[in-house]
């Protein structure tokens, strides 16, 4: 069991180590997402403790998008993605403060369409330079 465990382990540090900025920021994006769903089970289930860790958690991933942020280049989206990001930190810390479920789901349908954006952006690239 520990060798299979250490495998994973190893698959897993590979696969974020090898991964491009754009699937980088992706994967943030999964994360985001699925903390905030994890927050929103742990409030419907009244656990404060693992809310408020699946919040926290989700928060940190939030903060991280930020800190990629360009504002050298796409000065105008990147202000655009610093208010969103602000705004959906705003619904989770409502959402934890008032342990209801809406302004989470509201914050994950935010983050979803930002993501959804970011990967059409991928394929085009992709597609202009293949």
């Amino acid at each position: 069991m520990i060798s299979s465990l250490n495998g994973y382990q190893a698959y897993q540090k590979n696969k974020y180590e090898t991964a491009s900025p754009h699937r980088l920021i992706t994967m943030l994006y999964d994360g985001a997402i699925r903390f905030a769903n994890q927050a929103i089970k742990h409030i419907e289930n009244q656990n404060v403790a693992e809310t408020n860790q699946a919040i926290q958690r989700f928060q940190d991933i939030i903060y991280e998008l930020m800190s990629c942020l360009n504002f050298n280049e796409g000065k105008e989206i990147a202000t655009n993605l610093q208010a969103l990001y602000t705004y959906v930190i705003e619904l989770s810390i409502r959402s934890n403060l008032e342990k209801t479920t809406e302004p989470l789901h509201e914050a994950v349908t935010i983050i979803s369409e930002i993501k959804s954006s970011w990967e059409q952006i991928g394929k085009e690239v992709n597609m202009s330079n293949g």
